[in-house]
């Protein structure tokens, strides 16, 4: 059978074709015959990335011949790629930023240290410069002068990514979105919404908020991470139950691409089936195929109706069967269904001084309902506790529905990534599992452990399948990451899971891209 492509098909092939022209023109390099075929793909890869550090392509072959070596258990995840053969930044460089970003162009060393780290203090770089733009127009000037001098770059949003991708591996020129924060347009009939990447969530939450909407996604670090930075690392959150995940509610994206190329797909249409989605490309790439400049995104209305629940429970098992109660008796205004062990809430109670609003439980779970009638939510919400507790499903719980108390709730869950900062240093795995396989995972850690960690402890969306595991030991432990690594990844393997839910693989996971279930 022959196909015949429309124009429309051959410019996207163009698209594509000029993409692939640019993996090879950010600097020629000289390939010898004696260059092996790894060599090249990692070379041309690297050639097409913005930030060139975690690209799966790049590591997936000769790290994997390093991991089945016979030199005995090791982790990856501290070791770092070699700095690739970039130039450093010259005064000359410096004069051209300077005079393109007027005191946006930061070389001081204290200004830069917070671009520096990243949030869990795992993972520094050693980047000398620092550029704040404003505009589409001067990140693609950047990034052309960038491409033609050979110059590494590392986009960076809010800096809240727990896989260190995010900051610099070496010297990198980190590219700022954070002055990129302007809403552009919202329509309040079809609840579309069009702002710069650079956007906090939480101020577009705010700002939704007061016109009627909400954001899709809800994160613990909302008041600190970035639109841009959502969409490029595909983030989940505690809604994704209800409202899918950004691959979904994203309508369009303006990209700028490592040569400076605008790419416009800033589109406001639900349906536009007339090519290509290339979209669909930028969201979840983690900054390696370009910067995200701008978001078009589908924001449903504010519910009228919340309720949160914490509940109880005694086993696992108990917790999967009450999830199931509550899809079927809660069904359309179920929109999340979140849980923590034990673990957690000592955490909670130890290190921020929260209390436990029911009894001691081995687990726990927060619902959320969002609806727009008030009564017929709550008639559903009673006649699902009501079976819960009659088939000891539960032990205990409690609900409530005024902002105060429904906050003081979800602290119980959106405080854990705060509380395990101060338990020590955090080793932390963001795990996709069949949902019966969630905790199996926790149990099997802390066998395998044993005391050589000061905790392990379990918690996530049990909606969405998506375990958030977290080890703790009094400092960094290289003996201790060897005995968590492989082995987490080897048993995620084994389940047919995911090595990142929503995380994304940065730094930290570049080099086990291998161990997935597709």
């Amino acid at each position: 059978m022959f196909v015949q492509l429309s124009h429309t098909s051959f410019a996207m092939v163009g698209i594509f074709q000029r993409s692939l022209r640019l993996r090879t023109s950010l600097r020629q390099l000289s390939f010898h015959k004696s260059t092996s075929p790894t060599d090249i793909l990692s070379s041309l890869v690297l050639r097409g990335r913005l930030f060139p550090i975690c690209s799966p392509f790049v590591f997936f072959s000769f790290r994997r011949t390093l991991h089945n070596s016979n030199d005995g258990p090791k982790s990856l995840s501290d070791t770092p790629p070699p700095r690739r053969p970039f130039c450093r930044v010259t005064q000359e460089d410096l004069t051209f930023f300077r005079t393109l970003l007027p005191g946006r162009a930061i070389t001081d060393p204290d200004l830069l240290e917070s671009s520096n780290v990243d949030w869990l203090k795992s993972v520094k770089g050693s980047s000398e410069v620092l550029l704040r733009p404003q505009t589409t127009e001067e990140v693609s000037q950047i990034l052309r002068y960038c491409n033609s001098r050979n110059l590494a770059v590392n986009p960076q949003g809010g800096n809240t990514g727990l896989v260190g991708g995010s900051v610099p591996v070496h010297d990198e020129i980190v590219l700022s979105t954070a002055l990129m924060n302007n809403i552009l347009r919202f329509d309040d009939v079809s609840g579309i919404l069009t702002c710069q990447s650079g956007c906090i969530l939480e101020n577009l939450s705010l700002y939704l908020e007061e016109r009627g909407h909400i954001m899709p996604l809800d994160l613990g670090a909302k008041g600190s991470c970035q639109i841009g930075g959502n969409v490029a690392t595909n983030a989940g959150g505690l809604r994704l139950l209800l409202y899918g995940s950004l691959h979904g509610t994203v309508l369009g994206l303006e990209v700028v691409l490592a040569n400076g190329q605008v790419l416009d797909c800033l589109s406001t249409l639900r349906k536009d089936n007339t090519g290509y989605d290339l979209k669909q490309l930028f969201i979840g790439s983690e900054g390696t195929l370009g910067v995200i400049t701008a978001v078009s995104i589908l924001c449903p209305q504010k519910p009228k109706s919340v309720n949160v629940v914490f509940l109880g429970c005694e086993t696992f098992e108990q917790l999967l069967k009450t999830f199931q109660l509550s899809r079927s008796m809660l069904g359309e205004i179920l929109s999340a269904f979140e849980f923590l062990d034990s673990e957690c809430l000592n955490l909670l109670r130890t290190h921020l001084k929260l209390h436990n609003p029911i009894s001691d439980c081995p687990f726990y779970i927060v619902i959320e309902t969002q609806g727009s009638d008030s009564n017929h939510d709550e008639e559903k919400l009673h006649n699902f506790l009501e079976e819960a507790m009659q088939s000891s499903l539960v032990v205990d719980g409690t609900v409530a529905t005024e902002e105060a108390k429904i906050k003081a709730l979800w602290s119980m869950r959106e405080r854990i990534t705060e509380a395990l900062t101060h338990d020590g240093f955090t080793y932390k795995y963001d795990i996709s599992l069949p949902v019966e396989r969630i905790y199996q995972l926790v149990t099997d850690m802390r066998q395998h452990l044993g005391e050589r960690a000061k905790s392990v402890v379990g918690y996530g969306h049990v909606g969405d399948g998506n375990l958030h595991l977290n080890i703790t030991s009094p400092a960094k432990n290289p003996a201790l990451l060897a005995a968590i690594e492989p082995f987490v990844y080897e048993w995620t393997a084994k389940f047919q899971g995911s090595i990142s839910a929503e995380h994304g693989l940065g730094l930290k996971k570049r080099n086990y891209i291998y161990y997935r279930s597709s």
